[in-house]
């Protein structure tokens, strides 16, 4: 049996984190603007729970990126395949990830995407070139952790 899955990042500003993944993975920002104007129709959304984000209605304190290759829900504008969710809670990153992502750039592009990335608003943290390999170790706009390798 398999299951279907995303991966759910806490964040501080939902929509900033997204616009940073989705440039950085080359994933699409979901446009739930349809759904958001359903509940709120029905009432299952206030207001006050919504923001304006690039022109429509999204969700204040949810957004997901989804890879351009996978389906969408039409209906609901959810991807149904590789998505990465940033949900806002209120306390701060306060500790190194025990999980994180490893952008494959290969040894040819490594140093180019990690400047890329840089001017996306990650910074680097350190170089490692160890018997299994080298990689660089940055943070996002937040400070979650991740790879180039």
């Amino acid at each position: 049996m398999t299951f279907d899955w995303k991966l759910v990042m806490d964040a501080h500003d939902p929509h900033a984190q997204a616009e940073f993944w989705a440039a950085a993975l080359g994933y699409e920002i979901e446009d739930n603007a349809a759904l958001v104007e359903r509940l709120l129709g029905f009432g299952a959304v206030r207001e006050d729970e919504t923001v304006e984000f690039r022109g429509r209605k999204a969700f204040r304190d949810l957004i997901a990126v989804r890879h351009p290759d996978d389906p969408v829900d039409e209906q609901t504008g959810s991807g149904l395949g590789r998505r990465i969710l940033f949900q806002r809670v209120p306390d701060a990153k306060t500790g190194k990830n025990r999980l994180h992502l490893d952008i494959h750039a290969g040894p040819e592009r490594r140093a180019a995407e990690a400047d890329r990335l840089v001017g996306l608003g990650a910074r680097v943290l350190s170089t490692v070139k160890e018997q299994g390999g080298e990689w660089v170790t940055m943070a996002d706009p937040e400070g979650n952790e991740f790879d180039v390798q």
